[in-house]
């Protein structure tokens, strides 16, 4: 029974540490390239392709979720989400997004350059 309490403590642990790394940050005290990870919550209120504008009450962002052609996100107007990625100079770049239900999309990777960066082109030219 010892065996299988502290796997499941050192999750909990991990879990906690990941969350409180990710800061919620309110939409108008987001600052550009803060080069750092950072969750965004609230409603979308326009949805344009893979990106959509969502609005916390404290202001509104642009966010991009990624080509639709690498994946379709289907988010709807009115819906409530949770967005964990990174603001740049005018937008700010989905990593994941968590909709109300609990379903999370996965995006990409926050190491590196996004999947649809690779080398999608050089594969057209052969």
């Amino acid at each position: 029974m010892k065996k299988a309490i502290l796997p499941t403590l050192t999750m909990a642990l991990l879990i906690t540490a990941i969350s409180e790394a990710i800061a919620q940050t309110r939409i108008r005290d987001l600052q550009p390239r803060e080069d750092r990870i950072i969750s965004i919550s609230g409603v979308v209120r326009r949805v344009v392709g893979n990106e959509f504008i969502i609005d916390d009450g404290t202001g509104q962002i642009i966010v991009d979720s990624g080509p639709r052609w690498y994946r379709e996100i289907n988010l709807s107007e009115g819906e409530r989400v949770t967005i964990v990625g990174e603001y740049d100079d005018y937008d700010f770049d989905a990593y994941r997004i968590t909709r109300s239900n609990g379903q999370v999309i996965q995006i990409r990777n926050a190491e590196g350059p996004p999947p649809w960066a690779g080398d999608r082109g050089r594969r057209n030219r052969n």
